[in-house]
C-alpha cells in the first residue's frame, strides 16, 4: 500500500514539473505502477453499466452454479425445485401486472423464463447440471430467450434512461440547476418522466424557465420537454416529462358519448399519457378560446355529441355566422339564434328561466337546481361571442346577468372566441366569471395570460407553442397543472349521424321554465327621476312640498335637493317648488 502511495506521489511531482515548463503530461505504463486495480475497477464498471444487456448471461450463471450446489447437497429437493417453478410462472402469468408487467405479452414471456429456468434447475438438481444433455439444453434456452430481451423496446429505453440521469449532476450544472437531483424515474410508451429535487432556493419556475436548456441537454426534440409541479405539499419538487413519440400526432377519432348526464366530467380529449381529459361543467361557465384554425369548431362539435346523449340537460345556441358551424346540430339544440335579434331574445329568455326557477328554489327551500329529465339543465353555447359584443350589445346584459347569477339555478354559458379581450367580451362579467378555460393554440405568449389569467404563461402554461389543431390546455378548479390534450375528431358525416341518433332522446323544457316564459312581462318599472318630474309637473301654482317629494320618489332629501338644483323646477317659497314652464318662465 505503501509503494502505491509513494508512486502516485512521484506521478504527481512529475505532472507539476511538466507543466511547469509548459509541457503536457503524458500518462505512461511503467513497471512501478500495478494496474491490475484499474483493470478490476474498470471491469467492475463495464459490468455494472451494461448489467441490463448481460442479463441473460447473468442468469445462466446463476442458473449453473445453483444446480451445481443443489445437485451436490440436496439432491431430493428436485421436485420442491419443479413445484416453485410451476408455481412463479403461474403467478407471473396472472398477477404480473403488479410488478409492471403490463402486457399480456411482458407477462407470457416473464412466465416462460421462469418455467424454462425452474424445470431445467429441478432436472439439474435430479442429475447434475452438467449430464448430457443440459449443459446444450441451457445454452439454446439461453440464446433463445435472451433475443426478446435484447430486443424489448422498453428495456432498451429504460436503460437508455437511466444512463441519461446517471449524469444528471453534470447536465443540471449546464442548465442552472445545480444541486438539485433525481429521485425517481419512470418509462412509458411514449417517453419518460421523472422527479427531481430542486436544491434550496431553487423553485418550479425556475426549472420552466429552463426547459429550452434541459431539452438541449436531455437530447430531445425541440418542444419535448414539459416542467409541471407536483401536487404536494413540497415547492421544490418538479416532475419533468420527455416526450420521445408524440401520441397526439395524429388525429383522434371520436369514440363516441363518454356521458349519459351533466353531472358526469365531460371527456373532451386524450392527455399524453393516453389518459382522457374529463371536464366537469354542471353549474361552471366556461370559455373556448383559440386562434382561427387551432381546433376550437372540432371541441365544439366534441361538446355537443356529450351534451346531446344526457337526458338532463337542454341546449340552446347562438350561432351569428347564420348558423354554419352548429346547424348540423339544430335536430339536437332546442333554440338555436342565427341573427342578433334572435340573440338577444335567447338571452332574455334565458334571464326569465333563471329569475323562475330562482323563485321555485325559494318557494322549495333548496339552494341549487339538481337536473333530472324532470328538471333539466339549461346550457347556452355562444360560438364567436365577439360578434354578439358588437352585433347585439343589449345582449351582452342578459349574458352578463346569466354569467353572475346563474350557476345555483342550473343556467350556464359556453362562449368560444378567438380572442378573449376585455374589450371583445363587452366590458361585463363574463370573462371573470369563466372558471373553465379551454385554450387552444394562440399567436403569441401574451394571448395565454389573456385566456388562462395573468401570469399562467410564466407558470409554465404556453398555448403559444402548441403545433397542432385540437391540442389544448383546460385550466379550471380540477385542472391546475398544464398538461396538454388533443381534442377528438368529430366530422361532418359523424356529426349528421350522430345529431339523427341523439335527436331522439332530447328532454322537453320543465315546466317551471315553461310557465316563466309564458308569464306576462311586468309593467315597466319608473324611475324615481321620472317620478320626480310628474310630480313637479302637477304641483299647483304653490309648488309641492319637499316632504311630498320624498314620499313619492322613495328618495332622500339630498338626493331630492341634488335633483332640483340641476334647473330642472323653481323655489316657489320656502320648501315648495314646482317644475319650470318650457320657456322658463314660471
Amino acid at each position: 500500500m505503501t509503494r502505491h502511495r509513494t508512486a502516485r506521489h512521484r506521478m504527481r511531482r512529475n505532472v507539476r514539473r511538466m507543466r511547469r515548463y509548459g509541457v503536457q503530461p503524458i500518462a505512461s505504463a511503467t513497471d512501478d505502477l500495478d494496474l491490475a486495480p484499474l483493470v478490476v475497477v474498470s471491469l467492475a464498471r463495464g459490468i455494472w453499466r451494461y448489467r441490463s444487456e448481460l442479463a441473460p448471461l447473468t442468469l445462466t450463471v446463476l442458473c449453473l452454479l445453483a444446480g451445481t450446489v443443489l445437485h451436490r447437497f440436496a439432491v431430493t429437493w428436485w421436485p420442491t425445485v419443479a413445484v416453485l417453478a410451476g408455481g412463479t410462472a403461474t403467478a407471473l402469468a396472472l398477477w404480473g401486472r403488479w410488478i409492471n408487467l403490463t402486457r399480456p405479452i411482458e407477462r407470457g414471456y416473464a412466465a416462460a423464463v421462469s418455467a424454462f429456468a425452474g424445470t431445467w434447475l429441478a432436472l439439474a438438481t435430479a442429475a447434475g447440471p452438467f449430464t448430457t444433455p443440459l449443459p446444450a439444453t441451457l445454452g439454446i434456452g439461453a440464446v433463445a430467450l435472451a433475443v426478446p430481451w435484447w430486443a424489448h423496446r422498453r428495456r432498451r429505453a429504460r436503460v437508455r434512461v437511466e444512463r441519461t440521469l446517471a449524469a444528471w449532476p453534470e447536465i443540471a450544472e449546464a442548465v442552472g440547476l445545480a444541486g438539485s437531483r433525481v429521485q425517481s424515474a419512470v418509462v412509458d410508451l411514449w417517453g419518460y418522466r421523472f422527479r427531481l429535487a430542486l436544491s434550496r432556493g431553487q423553485t418550479v419556475e425556475d426549472a420552466v424557465g429552463r426547459t429550452s436548456a434541459l431539452e438541449s441537454a436531455l437530447g430531445s426534440r425541440r418542444g419535448a420537454v414539459r416542467v409541471q409541479p407536483v401536487p404536494t405539499k413540497h415547492a421544490n419538487r418538479a416532475d419533468i416529462r420527455v416526450i420521445e413519440t408524440d401520441p397526439h400526432a395524429n388525429a383522434i377519432t371520436w369514440p363516441g358519448p363518454s356521458v349519459t348526464s351533466i353531472t358526469q366530467p365531460v371527456k373532451l380529449g386524450l392527455l399524453e399519457d393516453g389518459s382522457p381529459m374529463r371536464v366537469p361543467l354542471l353549474r361552471r361557465h366556461a370559455l373556448f378560446a383559440g386562434m382561427s384554425g387551432a381546433g376550437k369548431s372540432g371541441a365544439l362539435n366534441v361538446l355537443f355529441g356529450d351534451l346531446t346523449a344526457c337526458r338532463d340537460v337542454i341546449v340552446w345556441a347562438v350561432d351569428l355566422k347564420r348558423g354554419m358551424e352548429l346547424m348540423p346540430w339544430a335536430s339536437c339544440i332546442d333554440r338555436l339564434a342565427t341573427t342578433p335579434q334572435e340573440a338577444e331574445a335567447l338571452l332574455a329568455d334565458a334571464v326569465v328561466i333563471l329569475d323562475g326557477r330562482a323563485d321555485d328554489l325559494t318557494r322549495r327551500g333548496e339552494r341549487v337546481w339538481e337536473p333530472s329529465p324532470d328538471r333539466p339543465a339549461l346550457l347556452v353555447v355562444i360560438d364567436e361571442y365577439a360578434e354578439l359584443t358588437s352585433e347585439a350589445p343589449r345582449a351582452i346584459d342578459h349574458a352578463d346577468s346569466i354569467a353572475r347569477r346563474g350557476r345555483a339555478s342550473a343556467v350556464n354559458l359556453i362562449a368560444a372566441t378567438q380572442r378573449p379581450s376585455q374589450h371583445a367580451m363587452g366590458k361585463s362579467a363574463v370573462r371573470s366569471q369563466m372558471d373553465v378555460r379551454v385554450c387552444f393554440r394562440v399567436r403569441e405568449a401574451r394571448d395565454g395570460d389573456l385566456v388562462l389569467g395573468q401570469g399562467m404563461v410564466k407558470a409554465g402554461w404556453h398555448p403559444h407553442k402548441l403545433d397542432a389543431p385540437g391540442k389544448f390546455l383546460v385550466s379550471s378548479p380540477e385542472h391546475d397543472i398544464p398538461r396538454r390534450a388533443r381534442t377528438f375528431l368529430l366530422d361532418d358525416t359523424g356529426v349528421r349521424a350522430t345529431a339523427e341518433r341523439h335527436a331522439e332522446v332530447r328532454p322537453p323544457l320543465d315546466a317551471v321554465s315553461t310557465l316563466a316564459l309564458e308569464r306576462p312581462e311586468p309593467p315597466p318599472r319608473v324611475s324615481a327621476e321620472d317620478t320626480l318630474a310628474h310630480a313637479l309637473e302637477q304641483a299647483s301654482a304653490d309648488g309641492v312640498g319637499i316632504g311630498d317629494l320624498i314620499r313619492a320618489t322613495g328618495m332622500r332629501r339630498t338626493w331630492v335637493y341634488q335633483r332640483l338644483q340641476e334647473g330642472r323646477a323653481e323655489q316657489v317659497s320656502r320648501g315648495r317648488w314646482r317644475a319650470l314652464s318650457e320657456t322658463g318662465d314660471p
